[in-house]
């Protein structure tokens, strides 16, 4: 590849991983709303077909958020706001969501992964632009059984997204009238269970395909990896930071206009395509 070309995708890779790590922290999701449209874009720069570069923007992101994930929750943690009696209840089942999302992702066509990101991204984004109003299922969380329904769900969509379960248990918990600040405290958590197990679930998804990248282990780019993760260790504190200082409205309003530009962005591909 010539550096007229070559040095604008790392540039890009280096501002996305900035801005991964940023939101990682200010909303409690992985960054994978960011990650995949770029590393999708990318990888279709680089000449992959959108059959091995949707698979492999997800999970080059769900690679990524593991270090992002693991710094924001622990910056949350430190505040006191992350549930981690329902981390515990969520641990298994959200391992059983993801290892079927990974077994999905070896088959699915590209307009699947891009059809789940923008619907999930679109009802959680009309939740928190509208305030929540009509949005409630219950005044507190349910009983076990059904919060384990609930973890495989998570995992499972995290899975097709390759998110950190953010967007997915931000619209759990809040629907189940869990604070703001709690829940997103809580979903960085949530992205530590999710991303290392969808990560190993990825790799073996891609194992032993013959038309993915030099650098590609499975479905994983290292080299794309290697360029995202030093600027998203770098900014995530700053979003950990910001999200203890916003109002409730505030976060809720800045989570909710970022999730319509992600599904928007996934609904112009699908129709695209």
């Amino acid at each position: 590849m010539d550096p007229a070309t070559l040095f604008p995708l790392i540039a890009a890779l280096a501002v996305a991983g900035a801005l991964i790590g940023f939101l990682a922290g200010l909303f409690g999701i992985g960054g994978g709303a960011i990650s995949v449209p770029v590393f999708y874009e990318v990888f279709q720069t680089l000449g992959h077909a959108p059959e091995v570069a949707m698979p492999m923007a997800v999970g080059t992101s769900l690679a990524v958020i593991i270090p992002t994930s693991i710094q924001s929750s622990r910056g949350h943690f430190k505040r006191g706001t992350v549930d981690m009696d329902l981390l515990r209840v969520w641990a298994l089942p959200v391992l059983v969501g993801v290892a079927a999302g990974s077994v999905i992702a070896r088959y699915a066509e590209p307009q699947v992964f891009q059809l789940v990101f923008a619907v999930v991204a679109a009802v959680n984004a009309a939740k928190l632009l509208s305030g929540g109003a009509g949005w409630r299922l219950r005044d507190s969380l349910p009983g076990k059984a059904v919060l384990r329904l609930y973890g495989a769900g998570v995992g499972l969509v995290s899975a097709l997204m390759g998110i950190g379960g953010g967007a997915v248990s931000n619209l759990i918990l809040t629907l189940h009238n869990v604070p703001i600040h709690r829940a997103v405290s809580t979903s960085a958590g949530v992205g530590v269970l999710i991303a290392i197990p969808g990560t190993l679930g990825y790799v073996a998804a891609g194992w032993g395909r013959t038309d993915l990248p030099a650098d590609a282990v499975g479905f994983v780019s290292l080299a794309t990896f290697a360029l995202t993760i030093p600027t998203s260790l770098l900014t995530t504190r700053f979003g950990v930071a910001l999200a203890h200082r916003l109002s409730r409205r505030r976060l809720e309003l800045l989570f909710g206009l970022f999730l319509a530009a992600v599904c928007l962005r996934f609904l112009f591909a699908v129709l695209a395509g």
